[in-house]
């Protein structure tokens, strides 16, 4: 665990890791991780000029720090990936890295670009910079051309090239594409794909998924804290959950249960309103919002996201109250 009031990382204003390992095509050079367990997909913390807050980064995971969180996520929709440069993401994975290395946790970074050759890259990028695996989301701009034959082609080719593991990523909520059960059947079969994270909400794909990829080598994690509970009965081994953020200790308690063959229905049911008020209702900026409420750095979202009104503030804090999670300052 790491130690309160450690010094910050320091970082410089240009960071370009891909200098400082590259590995040969289909090496993982033996760097595997094993997924199972919460991990919180990072918000980036922005000061009011739309600058990295470095510093409120460092004091959110040394808070994160005092939860038993099974690794960490950055450069995922909560990390307002879409508005980051890239070399603004590689400060970050390199950032988090170093902070969170004396933890032994691993770090999870999303690399997914619209062509597989920006993917490959910013995958091999990411690596250099500490990533110990990285999570593709569905590219999606070309949404008619974007096949399971081009799906199968962009993961395996970014997989066959990646000195890390990959985790593939669904999103529909997002992208408007759902990676299908039968190219990720076949894509669980590759050796350096590891995984799904899958945010669609439907409980029976993940039990199929489970079922039709058994045999091989590959977990699936739930994304949201909505489902969280359906998802461990059908099969998945964790969770990339936005409201880890703000309630990383009851998730990972939830998941301590469901280990100890305990199935707390209850629970799971007081989670649906506040994760709703962080994803389906107001997305980034209201969890931004909640972070604040419960003594976190959200702060500001990049333009052109808007922070949410003190109104929606009001109705998510009343969310939270409401199922009883009280906000307070930690």
């Amino acid at each position: 665990m790491l130690a309160i009031g450690r010094a910050y990382p320091t970082i410089s204003r240009s960071v370009s890791c891909s200098g400082l390992r590259l590995f040969s095509s289909g090496s993982n050079n033996g760097r595997q991780i094993q997924l199972g367990g919460i991990y919180p997909p990072l918000t980036t913390p922005f000061n009011v000029d739309e600058t990295i807050a470095f510093d409120k980064l460092a004091s959110n995971l040394t808070q994160y720090a005092q939860i038993p969180f099974a690794g960490y996520v950055v450069q995922g929709s909560n990390g307002e990936y879409p508005y980051l440069e890239n070399e603004e993401k590689l400060q970050i994975v390199k950032f988090v890295k170093d902070f969170i290395k004396e933890s032994n946790k691993p770090l999870i970074a999303g690399s997914g670009c619209e062509s597989t050759k920006a993917t490959v890259k910013l995958t091999e990028a990411m690596a250099a910079c500490g990533a110990d695996a990285v999570m593709v989301v569905t590219p999606a701009y070309f949404k008619i051309s974007m096949n399971d034959a081009a799906m199968i082609s962009h993961y395996t080719t970014v997989a066959d090239s990646s000195s890390v593991p990959v985790i593939l990523y669904s999103v529909p909520a997002n992208t408007g594409i759902d990676l299908s059960i039968d190219a990720i059947q076949i894509l669980a079969k590759h050796p350096n794909i590891i995984g799904l994270k899958d945010s669609g909400g439907d409980v029976t794909r993940i039990g199929s998924i489970v079922q039709k990829t058994r045999g091989q080598d590959f977990k699936v994690l739930s994304g949201s804290a909505s489902f969280l509970l359906p998802s461990y009965l059908a099969g998945s081994v964790g969770g990339v959950c936005a409201l880890a953020n703000v309630l990383g200790d009851v998730l990972c308690h939830m998941h301590s249960l469901y280990e100890n063959n305990v199935i707390d229905k209850e629970l799971q049911r007081r989670l649906i309103d506040p994760n709703n008020m962080v994803t389906r209702r107001f997305g980034v900026a209201g969890m931004k919002a909640a972070l604040d409420l419960f003594g976190y750095y959200g702060g500001p979202n990049r333009s052109p996201m808007l922070s949410v009104s003190a109104e929606a503030r009001q109705v998510i804090k009343k969310a939270f109250i409401d199922n009883e999670f009280v906000p307070q300052l930690r």
